[in-house]
């Protein structure tokens, strides 16, 4: 399982990118491969401790990056995180919308405070972030919004409700932004991830009580690839949309699950499908309702 970029480290020379939940997670590795590659970085979250630790991080890493303390649920606190980019580092090219909550919880002891606290963050503070760049998106020649968002919705998903709810309407969104916007040149998509192992999310999900490294892993049976993506998965994907490699692509949400959403169990194993189907069409030959088999 290879880390090594595809990339030019130059691919993204002289953009600007502003990450919500860029702190930790996800978010702190699309921020080291985006100033890996050439691009300066905010990092935008609550809690000033973790911003303070992950600046000093990147800094070491040799990458230009800033932090900003902001609630993404508050309109004025993203305004302010985009002045400070521009101020800090001249413009803005990026955003990355990855700030999100999540919990697993019984649809029937969903709490309304519970259910809306997700929507609050995940919808409403991703709407807000993009509100706030406009203006300044505008005035980029190489300007992207990336939505995160997540499978969820696609079919359902156990004990997500409030996760499924507010990631369809951040779908929603993103393609409502990406027709709307076009005309400014500004692309907007969305990268929807698997289990990624080794973060937050992951262990809130009860990835904790398994071992990832182990072949026997019970989740591995549901995702076709048969490997739990990493962080560096979805970093390199976003280092696609915002380059010039994405620059005809707007209102897509990228999957990157390993396959994961499409699963369905295997009630056949190949064997016994072939066995069948010749069975099947030599009693239609006999029948005289069957010309004969390709197979």
């Amino acid at each position: 399982m290879t880390t090594e970029s595809p990339f030019k480290p130059t691919i993204l020379q002289n953009q600007v990118a502003l990450v919500t939940g860029g702190s930790s997670g996800i978010g702190l590795e699309i921020c080291r491969e985006l100033g890996k590659h050439g691009c300066s970085v905010v990092m935008m979250g609550r809690r000033a401790e973790m911003l303070t630790l992950a600046e000093k991080m990147l800094t070491d890493e040799g990458i230009r990056a800033f932090s900003v303390q902001g609630d993404v649920r508050i309109p004025e606190d993203g305004v302010r995180a985009v002045k400070s980019t521009v101020e800090k580092f001249g413009g803005l090219d990026c955003l990355i919308n990855g700030a999100a909550g999540n919990f697993l919880c019984a649809a029937e002891n969903l709490t309304p405070n519970g259910f809306k606290t997700v929507l609050d963050i995940d919808t409403q503070g991703t709407f807000n972030m993009c509100r706030a760049a406009f203006p300044q998106l505008r005035e980029s020649s190489n300007a992207n919004i990336i939505n995160i968002s997540t499978t969820f919705h696609y079919a359902a998903m156990w004990y997500q409700a409030h996760v499924c709810a507010a990631k369809a309407a951040v779908d929603a969104l993103t393609r409502a932004l990406a027709l709307e916007w076009g005309e400014y040149g500004i692309r907007v998509n969305g990268i929807a991830p698997g289990p990624i192992a080794d973060t937050a999310g992951f262990s809130k999900l009860g990835g904790s009580l398994m071992d990832t490294d182990s072949s026997e892993n019970p989740l591995l049976e549901a995702i076709p690839l048969k490997r739990i993506g990493t962080k560096w998965d979805i970093a390199m994907s976003v280092l696609y949309l915002c380059s010039t490699a994405g620059q005809n692509i707007t209102g897509s949400i990228l999957v990157n699950d390993g396959g994961n959403w499409l699963y369905k169990p295997q009630i056949l194993d190949r064997e016994t499908v072939q066995s069948f189907s010749r069975s099947v069409e030599k009693k239609s030959r006999q029948a005289g309702i069957a010309t004969k088999s390709k197979l």
